[in-house]
């Protein structure tokens, strides 16, 4: 059973309607301020509707100002919260757990550098069999972090005594035969939106460069439970957006002179030059994405809910998800099976199992492509994309064409992430802390979130009715298939899949002319993160791209 409750999509309580200024504003309001309103909102009272509604506005300034009396603790969701789950839906069937297959002919190799992009199976086969400790390991990635982090600026935090810490009592455990599993022992790092107690959680952003939460996030607790190592907070771009952060810009190993992208631009970066083995991030409209093909790296954003985000900073409740990027789609997987699972702290989170049939004959998969915005990509992203298909082809996958729906109003759906963040952020706007942020030019974050301020209650429900509408037309395309192919940018799948929640995996494609890494999308069912694992997993297998590394690391 989902725990989420169906009712109109979240947050009419903290939108606040255009002509009201922020509380800091202490002038008069004038019957003068409704009329230039408006104008903004392409309305026409009359004077007499004017001098009606003027006592109502008040009134509301009133309560606004009420409301902000009481403060709200980060981790309370409105009372009205997003379901993903169209009219006709089946939910899919599930597995419960995997089978993961750890290796026992996995040696140290040689040079030792090359340890860094081992995958999750490959480590865990060297530390089960004891031929590395975990402590071993540990110190080997937090030397690499010290390295490298002064030239791509991907690390917030390195966690260093806590790693070690953790690594010490995983080779206890281990030598005392309590194992356990294939995380068990392994580090990683986190994008640096996700609490752990005693570490600075910055959000990425000056005004919360010193802040301390003291709880810990629930897939951080789910990854330690598995005896996985914390090594680093790593570096979200400011208030989960882009690749700049309070203390500079976070780069692509790839090509120095290029950022990451983001916002999970420290997990795209540190996974891709081998700094850690993976990295948690997060996406509401491209954050695991897009870090995900630029770096050159796999990465799994799944369905809404599926993932706690209890924690975690909040940019939009009905629109964020947690999700991993890694070596390739299997360690993909394996981190998604720890962190994934119904949380009481997050009441918008899934009661279901997970797990994938390996042995299941891809074959059988129903499988799309977005045909038309695949051709008209002529750029080396294109090309790169149209052998992919050829490859899945040669493996017998003989995908139908098909296209995203259309009749959308996709450039009005913005409002919906701005309006929540507005919320979330509001006492940062109306205390002018937005103010300080490193970032304040039209596209940056600080901007944003002012504007916020002049999103009307009414078009914010309106643009979610529309998603009601696109939730549907996603189920009729998405109901004879189990896979979906979709460049990773330059259509509308990314968007519309970031506001229906339906999962999605980026893997690597090859390298464009200028040696920068490329990727094609897989779109899965709701709930169905196992297919799109199982195809990409044997592309992966068929193909050598999610084994490229940025030279020099």
């Amino acid at each position: 059973m989902l725990k989420s409750t169906k009712l109109p999509h979240l947050i009419l309580l903290c939108v606040s309607l255009l002509w009201f200024s922020c509380s800091t504003n202490k002038g008069p309001f004038t019957k003068k301020d409704v009329r230039s309103s408006e104008k903004l909102i392409g309305l026409d009272f009359s004077k007499k509707d004017v001098d009606t509604l003027y006592p109502y506005l008040k009134r509301n300034r009133s309560g606004f100002d009420s409301l902000r009396k009481y403060p709200i603790d980060n981790n309370v969701f409105p009372a009205v919260r997003f379901d993903p789950t169209p009219m006709g839906f089946s939910m899919p069937e599930q597995l419960s757990g995997t089978q993961w297959e750890i290796p026992d002919n996995v040696e140290i190799p040689e040079p030792y550098n090359l340890l860094a992009y081992y995958t999750i199976p490959q480590l865990a086969s060297l530390i089960k069999n004891q031929k590395i400790t975990s402590t071993e390991l540990t110190k080997f990635f937090l030397a690499r972090l010290k390295k490298y982090q002064p030239a791509l600026q991907c690390t917030i935090s390195i966690t260093e005594d806590l790693a070690l810490e953790q690594a010490k009592r995983a080779d206890e455990e281990i030598k005392n035969g309590k194992y356990r599993g294939i995380l068990h022992g392994i580090p990683y790092g986190t994008k640096d939106l996700m609490a752990v107690p005693g570490y600075a959680t910055t959000w990425g952003a000056e005004p919360y460069k010193d802040q301390i939460i003291n709880e810990t996030a629930t897939v951080i607790q789910k990854l330690e439970d598995a005896g996985a190592i914390l090594v680093a907070k790593l570096v979200s771009g400011s208030l989960a957006r882009g690749d700049v952060w309070f203390g500079g810009k976070t780069k692509n190993p790839w090509d120095t002179t290029q950022g990451a992208t983001g916002s999970s631009a420290g997990s795209g970066s540190a996974t891709s030059a081998g700094l850690v083995p993976f990295a948690l991030g997060t996406e509401t409209l491209g954050s695991i994405t897009s870090p995900s093909t630029r770096n050159g790296v796999t990465g799994l954003r799944p369905t809404y809910g599926r993932v706690s985000r209890y924690g975690v900073m909040s940019l939009s409740w009905s629109m964020d998800k947690v999700g991993p990027l890694a070596r390739n789609a299997e360690d993909c997987a394996i981190i998604f099976e720890t962190i994934q699972g119904n949380d009481p702290q997050d009441l918008s989170t899934a009661d279901l199992p997970f797990g994938v049939d390996w042995n299941k004959d891809i074959k059988n998969l129903r499988v799309a492509y977005l045909k038309a915005d695949i051709e008209k990509d002529t750029t080396d992203t294109g090309d790169n994309l149209r052998k992919a298909l050829k490859s899945l082809e040669k493996l017998g996958i003989n995908p139908t064409a098909v296209e995203m729906p259309e009749d959308v109003p996709y450039r009005g759906f913005d409002i919906i992430l701005r309006a929540e963040a507005g919320a979330f952020f509001d006492e940062l706007v109306r205390s002018a802390d937005v103010d300080k942020m490193v970032e304040q030019d039209q596209r940056s974050r600080a901007n944003s979130l002012r504007q916020s301020r002049f999103i009307p209650a009414v078009e914010y429900l309106q643009a979610n009715r529309q998603r009601q509408v696109l939730i549907q037309k996603m189920q009729d395309l998405m109901k004879d298939y189990d896979v979906l192919i979709s460049p990773t940018f330059g259509n509308d799948q990314l968007m519309a899949t970031n506001l229906t929640g339906h999962p999605v995996i980026a893997i690597p494609t090859g390298l464009d002319k200028k040696n920068h890494p490329t990727s094609m999308t897989f779109v899965g069912n709701l709930y169905d993160e196992a297919s799109i694992l199982l195809l990409a997993k044997a592309f992966q297998e068929a193909t050598e791209f999610d084994e490229m590394h940025p030279p020099g690391y």
